[in-house]
């Protein structure tokens, strides 16, 4: 893996220098766009408007408005001149429950490495965070953005999650979610055994992205010159379509469940079973 910024994580008076990494990675298929109709590959330019003429990428700068509405051009070199670019720092400014944040929040998680001859501060606060569970709450900045972070233990290792800011998050205003719905009893009872009947422990292991798998078994066979998959018969029914009886649904689905038919995730596809395909 590869640093995607060095700096020193900050509370109270302990400084703890640290390497951030990106903890994902993307697992799809890669590609790229090309022309249709011979598989020449399309390539973008950045060109000035009104001009064919191409401007490199290191003389590009960004232009934003200003509150009297007057467009105002800055450099990477004026970027560079704020004060939390210069600061290399994630600042802790305080501990809170972990159930103080709700996982809408979530955003993108990121792995801390001690960079110091010495890992033992690093260590210290681990401990600490796992004794007291409780998460850092942190800022720093990446890439051009002031982050709000959770500062978690996964194992062995710190996570700095990055939280989105509340006014990045929508308010769901779905007109159907204030109508006086009615419940019955036997639907609500039903409903909790059929959560009953599927509840297990979370194993992401057991499943697989099924549209990634198909994806590279179509490649695999179109290479080979063979074909992936049969046509689908029509049975999708109409999206609109509302369920007859909610409760004959409910209690035919813990039957199933009872009986070893419901649905099970996916099982993970070989890879070696993949490149037979053809």
């Amino acid at each position: 893996m590869r640093a995607i910024w060095t700096g020193e994580l900050s509370f109270g008076l302990v400084n703890v220098p640290v390497k951030v990494y990106s903890a994902i990675e993307s697992h799809d298929a890669k590609s790229h766009q090309v022309d249709s109709k011979d598989g020449t590959r399309i390539r973008y330019k950045r060109v000035r408007e009104g001009t064919d003429d191409e401007v490199e990428f290191a003389q590009i700068a960004n232009a934003y408005e200003s509150e009297s509405g007057e467009p105002v051009v800055l450099t990477k070199e004026d970027i560079k001149s704020m004060p939390v670019e210069r600061h290399r720092e994630i600042a802790v400014t305080e501990f809170v429950p972990s159930e103080d944040i709700d996982p809408i929040q979530f955003d993108r998680p990121y792995y801390l490495e001690p960079s110091s001859k010495s890992p033992k501060a690093y260590i210290l606060l681990r401990q600490a965070l796992q004794e007291t569970d409780r998460l850092a709450i942190c800022t720093f900045t990446l890439r051009s953005r002031t982050r709000l972070c959770a500062l978690r233990v996964v194992g062995n290792v710190m996570v700095l999650q990055t939280l989105l800011w509340p006014d990045e998050i929508r308010v769901p205003e779905f007109p159907a979610l204030t109508e006086d719905v009615k419940i019955r009893p036997q639907e609500l009872a039903m409903a909790a055994s059929l959560i009953e009947s599927m509840s297990t422990d979370f194993d992401p292991d057991a499943y697989a992205d099924d549209y990634q798998e198909q994806l590279r078994q179509l490649i695999e066979a179109k290479a080979a010159g063979g074909t992936a998959f049969e046509e689908a018969s029509d049975e999708a029914r109409d999206e609109d379509d509302e369920v007859a009886d909610l409760l004959a649904a409910l209690r035919a689905s813990v039957q199933s469940r009872k009986a070893g038919t419901g649905r099970r995730p996916a099982a993970k596809t070989d890879p070696a079973a993949r490149r037979a395909v053809g």
